[in-house]
């Protein structure tokens, strides 16, 4: 069943639909969800691995799982969206998704943990791309900024939760609720679905690609696969993984011959050619890498380099979240008046500098210095992805936005799988050139936290290259 509205039936003050602003709700709460358990999960690794009679570092196959089932299905959303319409398919993904954070929570060994994990990741790759494409195909250009910032802000917030959120739940309750708070967000989300997403599928549907499916699925899969095997502690997983992202990267140039000589591709890589998409797909990629990293970084240096508590650290990146929060009124302002080339200049330096400054961070510094230092980080954070976000499908059109969402999904989870991997060797290149074999120490922090600054700043090349007044059709004021 849908409301009985439609693009043309009574708007809000910024002239969309009320029909169009609700779904972009319901997809915003589908990404936090999403978001949120990526990072709460963290926190309570130990408790979970005795609860299942394993280490620790056996845990990590929790989240590996589910980072490859999302790499492995991500390519499908687009061409599932088409063949079977965008509300049926995103109802599907939020019921997996949900049942699946149910399963996780009534796990009673690691081998039911992960496969629960690997079907939360089957919903995890469906839900937000497909969400986000039913509120671009009912999204006119000169509103995009708008709803691209509904959608996206809940999943800025989410990563910096998840921490403190984590570190409450096992600290006053059980591990199992990290996954039981899916529930009633996730039948809430699946209500709203049924009543406000149209109903209807493409009519033209292109033949499935099964050759372009396992090139792209096997090509996102080994360099996750082998980013999660670089992350771990000897020199055997060391080998592994470098040879698995080796051999994904030789199946990414497989696939990307393959999608560009073949028509009807499961991935067509047409929209390419606009520039600001390229922009925000390769280097909204390096900056959104860097970005990622501050969620693993931040609370391990405030508890192994200061000693802080799981529940203190949490609080202290709350200030980030801060920033988020206090910037939101402003980004579509600020990108009206001075365009997106400009804010992703100007801004994407300010936030390079708000990491930089993370390494400047001592045992000694005072906490309000520390707080103030993350909440203009969370300023630059939140403007930096509304930008990128709004830019990548400024000049797509409506009939190429399946592609152009599958697309941007699937090198911003590579991007977000990619930045704690990275931010994790560097720590351990650090700590093996400083001899801090056990623990690392706040100056292995500070060359973690420059090496993902530097990539904050290579980022920023795309954008220098850009027109100044790339994006203007979406920036038309109302």
């Amino acid at each position: 069943m849908t409301v009985p509205t439609t693009p043309d039936s009574p708007t809000a003050e910024s002239g969309v639909s009320v029909q169009t602003r609700l779904i972009a709700l319901v997809v915003a709460v589908t990404f936090f969800m999403e978001n949120l358990d990526a990072t709460v999960i963290a926190t309570a690794l130990p408790k979970m691995a005795a609860g299942f009679g394993v280490t620790a570092v056996d845990m990590n196959i929790g989240i590996s799982a589910y980072l490859i089932a999302v790499a492995i299905f991500i390519p499908l959303s687009s061409w599932v969206a088409d063949r079977y319409g965008a509300r049926r398919v995103f109802a599907s993904a939020i019921v997996i998704f949900t049942l699946a954070s149910l399963l996780c929570g009534l796990s009673q060994n690691l081998e039911m943990f992960v496969f629960a994990r690997m079907l939360q990741g089957v919903g995890g790759a469906l839900m937000v791309p497909v969400g986000r494409l039913a509120v671009l195909r009912h999204t006119d250009k000169k509103d995009l900024v708008n709803m691209i910032a509904v959608i996206t802000w809940p999943g800025l917030v989410a990563p910096i939760l998840g921490p403190l959120v984590g570190g409450l739940i096992v600290t006053h309750a059980s591990w199992p609720w990290i996954f039981y708070i899916n529930l009633p967000l996730g039948l809430l989300a699946l209500a709203a679905t049924l009543w406000l997403v149209p109903a209807g599928r493409e009519s033209n549907v292109r033949k499935f690609d099964g050759k372009g499916f396992v090139l792209l699925a096997s090509a996102c899969a080994l360099i996750l696969g082998g980013l999660e095997w670089l992350g771990g502690q000897d020199g055997n997983s060391l080998l592994t993984g470098a040879v698995l992202v080796a051999i994904g990267v030789v199946f990414s140039a497989l696939a990307v011959r393959h999608c560009r000589n073949r028509p009807d591709a499961l991935l067509p890589l047409t929209t390419m050619k606009f520039r600001t998409f390229r922009a925000s797909i390769y280097g909204g990629s390096l900056f959104r890498l860097a970005i990622s990293a501050l969620p693993f970084l931040l609370p391990l240096l405030f508890q192994v380099g200061f000693g802080l508590s799981p529940v203190d650290a949490g609080s202290l990146v709350l200030a980030v979240f801060a920033g988020n929060l206090a910037m939101k009124p402003f980004t579509t302002p600020i990108m009206q008046r001075f365009g997106f080339r400009n804010v992703l200049l100007v801004n994407g330096v300010i936030g390079v500098m708000s990491i930089a400054a993370c390494a400047a961070f001592t045992a000694q510094t005072p906490f309000w210095l520390i707080a103030a230092v993350l909440f203009l980080g969370g300023l630059s954070r939140s403007m930096q992805f509304s930008c990128y976000n709004t830019i990548g499908f400024a000049d797509v059109p409506k009939a190429r936005m399946s592609e152009a969402s599958a697309l941007f999904s699937m090198f911003f989870q590579l991007a977000m799988g990619i930045g704690v991997t990275f931010a994790a060797l560097l720590l351990r290149i650090s700590m093996a050139v400083q001899d801090h074999p056990v623990h690392a120490q706040p100056a292995d922090f500070r060359v973690a936290f420059l090496g993902v600054a530097l990539l904050g700043i290579l980022g920023l090349i795309d954008v220098a290259r850009l027109p100044k007044d790339a994006g203007a059709s979406v920036l038309q004021r109302h």
